[in-house]
C-alpha cells in the first residue's frame, strides 16, 4: 500500500526549496563557532571578522529558507499535522533570533565581542539548531515530508 506523503508548496522541479537552503545556515553558523573558538584562543581579530560574515550568510540564507519553510508549514495542513512540524518550526526561528542578537554582539570592537558573550551565543545558537534539524529530518525520514516518488 502506497503512503501519501505531504507534498511541498514551495519546490522546484519536485525538490523543497526550504531543504536546499536550510544547509546553508546550519554551515555558516557551525562555522561561526568554529571562527569563534579561533579567536578566543589567537585574539586575532581575522576570526572575528569570519564570525560576523558568517553569521550575515547564515542569517540571510536562513531568512530565505524560513520563509520557504513557512510557505509549506502554512499552506499545507498536511505538513502542521505531523508532531515534529512545530517544534522544528519553533526552533528554527529561536535559532535565527539567537543569531540575529549574537550578530549584533559581533558587532562591537575586539576581546568583548567575542568573549563572552558571542561565544555563548554561538554554542547555545548551534545546539538549539541540531535539536531543531533532528525534527526537521524526522518530518522527512519518518513523516515523508516533501518526499515524492519513492513509496
Amino acid at each position: 500500500m502506497a503512503h501519501i506523503h505531504p507534498p511541498s508548496t514551495a519546490a522546484i522541479a519536485g525538490q523543497p526549496i526550504h531543504s536546499m537552503l536550510a544547509q546553508f545556515p546550519v554551515v555558516c553558523f557551525t562555522l561561526t563557532l568554529l571562527t569563534d573558538l579561533a579567536y578566543w584562543s589567537t585574539a586575532n581579530v581575522m576570526w572575528q571578522n569570519f564570525s560576523s560574515w558568517l553569521l550575515l550568510a547564515g542569517l540571510i540564507t536562513g531568512g530565505f529558507a524560513a520563509l520557504a519553510g513557512l510557505v509549506d508549514f502554512l499552506f499545507r495542513p498536511s505538513v502542521r499535522a505531523q508532531r515534529p512540524a512545530w517544534p522544528h518550526a519553533i526552533g528554527s526561528l529561536i535559532v535565527l533570533v539567537l543569531a540575529l542578537v549574537n550578530s549584533l554582539v559581533h558587532a562591537g570592537d575586539g576581546w568583548t565581542a567575542v568573549v563572552p558573550w558571542g561565544l555563548t551565543l554561538s554554542v547555545v545558537t548551534v545546539v538549539v539548531m541540531i535539536v531543531s534539524d533532528w525534527f526537521g529530518r524526522d518530518l522527512v525520514y519518518h513523516h515523508g515530508v516533501g518526499v515524492t516518488g519513492h513509496d
